[in-house]
């Protein structure tokens, strides 16, 4: 009950204090993938070690948030690349990942920079927070004490950031599968072999010590600056808040890339994958040949 109780009081208190706060958030976020989920077996453990280390500058990500009480702007923090890696797994990935999210509370919009294929876009969207339910669990997280919340996700199908392997176990799946693919092999077309869920669930924890509504990426929505997310297999926590400081990122919107809304950039997603998918039908698959126009 006491617990509660300073809990509900630290929540009232810092409404006031959400004037003129500024700050900059430094996040590290961290994606797992089940190796053995991929491998069917075949894949030795020598192999899978040598596989996430390729992925792991595209796993793991450092990014920072700068704020204020109404706006703030989410970037992957600059760092020189170590060499090429593999560039067709890299930019698959990056294809589908959000560049620099830019987020203003006052006017209910989030500007989110998305390269796809070479190709610059700005989705211009309005903000859509979860339905979250705020818990009464409460832990510290650094110097801040931190509440968590949950919330259900529902995710785009052309988000393949959240991509799996289907589970062919599952007699329900095989069926799906079946339909989806017309009966297409995972040689013939390998994107029969992943699917994106409906929806993910998602537990953040804030602090309502300070009081802005906003968090990393699209997320935000509650009663306190968001320190940590676990969303699917991304884990996404704060190692460093400096509040007010003298020098900082200035916010503003970005204007890069051809702008359009959410759902003209799902359809061109949804339309590329397929003449992906086509394409390789065509080539033969993993035989090679037919690189193809278009």
């Amino acid at each position: 009950m006491k617990k509660t109780t300073l809990l509900l009081a630290l929540l009232c208190s810092v409404v006031s204090l959400a004037q003129s706060i500024s700050g900059q958030a430094t996040y590290m976020s961290k994606t797992t993938v089940d190796m053995d989920s991929w491998g069917d077996g075949r894949m030795s453990e020598d192999m899978k070690k040598q596989i996430a280390e390729r992925m792991k500058s595209f796993l793991e990500k450092t990014f920072i948030l700068t704020f204020n009480e109404s706006q703030s702007i989410y970037k992957e923090e600059e760092k020189l690349e170590a060499g090429s890696g593999s560039r067709g797994w890299g930019m698959m990935m990056n294809s589908y990942s959000a560049g620099a999210q830019y987020k203003d509370i006052s006017k209910n919009q989030i500007l989110e920079e998305r390269e796809f294929f070479g190709k610059q876009f700005l989705i211009n969207d309005t903000i859509t927070n979860l339905k979250w339910e705020i818990t009464k669990d409460s832990r510290m997280i650094g110097q801040y004490m931190a509440i968590k919340a949950i919330g259900m996700k529902q995710v785009d199908p052309n988000d393949f950031s959240m991509a799996r392997r289907r589970n062919r176990n599952n007699d329900e799946n095989k069926e799906e599968a079946k339909d989806s693919t017309d009966t297409a092999s995972a040689e013939d077309d390998p994107m029969s072999e992943i699917e994106v869920p409906k929806e993910v669930a998602v537990t953040a924890w804030f602090t309502p010590q300070i009081p802005v509504g906003t968090g990393p990426g699209e997320y935000g929505g509650l009663p306190g600056l968001i320190l940590e997310l676990n969303v699917d297999r991304t884990t996404i926590l704060c190692s460093k808040i400096v509040m007010n400081p003298k020098e900082a990122e200035k916010i503003e919107a970005p204007k890069k890339g051809d702008e359009v809304s959410r759902e003209e950039y799902n359809l061109i997603v949804k339309e590329k994958t397929e003449e992906m998918r086509e394409n390789w039908r065509r080539g033969g698959g993993r035989r090679g040949g037919g690189r193809r126009g278009g």
